[in-house]
């Protein structure tokens, strides 16, 4: 399909364009550019997402995973439960010592 653009209005894509690409209303779309040819992808195509992040912004996610995951090899984490009501207790039970260490923590 060929369009004419004009030279105050934005480029639009044409409704049976956007609908067999799969993209509505509020979808989030990348543009790429390279030798006179424009490409829009909708998110869901691109390589897992990761051009949502700065490189600063991964590093500060990887350094929290890797935390999260030490304190799952040192065995810091609860769980699984069967109930609602075995969290509730579980939740009880370190909730003091939680705030506790909160105290600490916050008088250094």
């Amino acid at each position: 399909m060929t369009i004419t653009l004009k030279q105050k209005t934005p480029p639009l894509v044409p409704t049976t364009v956007r609908r067999q690409a799969g993209i509505k209303a509020g979808s989030r779309v990348q543009f790429r550019a390279s030798r006179g040819k424009i490409t829009i992808l909708a998110t869901s195509q691109t390589a897992a997402g990761n051009e949502e992040y700065t490189p600063e912004q991964r590093r500060a996610i990887n350094a929290q995973l890797a935390e999260s995951l030490e304190d799952v090899r040192k065995g810091r984490v609860y769980g699984p439960f069967a109930t609602v009501a075995e969290l509730e207790r579980s939740l009880r039970r370190t909730a003091p010592k939680s705030a506790a260490k909160a105290k600490r923590f916050a008088r250094r």
